[in-house]
């Protein structure tokens, strides 16, 4: 399925997760859990949050990384009937880009082999499509691949999502949306209050800054304003598994659908609720009726 136009253009990771599901915590060094679930799905920032999307009913493109013998079939077959273009997604005949996490009801534990990547002396991805970009009607764009996807929006004039970088960025500059998760903050400017992190990322952008807070819900708003706080809505989690990502795919069908500062944010916010109910989320994306009934 192609788009010539009134697409979501979205760039980074898409690959394969192995999910393990506990039924109860994760356990001490040298203990033991019960796998109550396990699963080979749709996975990576980018690959999860183009799932929902889809599930929400906007048609997106899909650029990023490259598929491999171990998932190319998996992610093909996934988008196969949805409202995606997954054409510029280039197959590479090496294993392929996959995680493993392990899941508890209120943590997720995530292994990989990105250093054996790297290692590889070439790229295990394409660079974003300049045409793509300019014919979007918006982007979402991971910053884990750098800045070109930003660049090519500001040269054309698009507006685009981002998540987690660094506030003296070019991406974060430039952006209409930056979703910041609280463990992005914590890790990285450790012993730095919120509310100098607010100040420094809106100082540093136009666009709408927003602090995901987990259990409590968001801190957000633009420069020279208070911060807002959105309230989490109260719902059993199932699994964490993806609710940034999710939270991420709520903002980009905001901007995708020019809704207000507030509305974006409410909606963003109950969409990762909605998607922390079931397990996996690429199997039980949430549904815009599931995210209008936590409205």
């Amino acid at each position: 399925m192609t788009y010539e136009k009134d697409y979501v253009y979205m760039y980074g990771q898409i690959m394969s997760t192995y999910a393990y599901l506990l039924s109860g915590v994760f356990p001490e060094a040298d203990g033991y859990a019960e796998i109550a679930r396990k699963c080979h799905i749709v996975g990576g920032e980018t690959g999860t949050a183009a799932a929902v999307l889809c599930s929400l009913g906007a048609p997106i493109k899909l650029g990023g990384t490259h598929l491999g013998r171990a998932n190319a079939a998996l992610i093909t077959d996934y988008f196969a009937d949805k409202c995606a273009d997954i054409s510029e997604l280039e197959y590479e005949d090496f294993e392929g880009v996959s995680d493993y996490v392990i899941i508890d009801k209120n943590t997720r534990t995530c292994f990989g082999e990105w250093e054996k990547l790297y290692s590889r002396g070439k790229p295990f991805y394409e660079p974003p499509c300049e045409n793509s970009i300019k014919n979007a009607k918006c982007v979402a764009a991971d910053p884990y691949f750098g800045d070109e996807a930003a660049e090519l929006c500001v040269k054309h004039g698009v507006k685009y999502v981002t998540i987690d970088c660094a506030y003296d960025s070019y991406t974060h500059k430039h952006c209409a949306v930056n979703c910041i998760s609280h463990q992005h903050l914590d890790v990285d400017y450790a012993g730095v209050s919120y509310e100098e992190l607010y100040l420094r990322y809106t100082e540093n952008t136009e666009g709408l800054v927003i602090f995901t807070l987990g259990e409590k819900g968001a801190m957000y708003g633009r420069k020279g304003e208070p911060p807002k706080y959105c309230p989490a809505c109260g719902v059993e989690a199932v699994s964490t598994l993806g609710a940034g990502d999710s939270f991420k795919a709520g903002a980009v069908y905001g901007l995708y659908k020019g809704f207000a500062d507030d509305e974006l944010v409410r909606f963003a916010c109950a969409c990762a609720a909605a998607a922390i109910t079931r397990f996996p989320i690429a199997e039980h994306p949430p549904t815009l009726t599931d995210i209008k009934s936590l409205l």
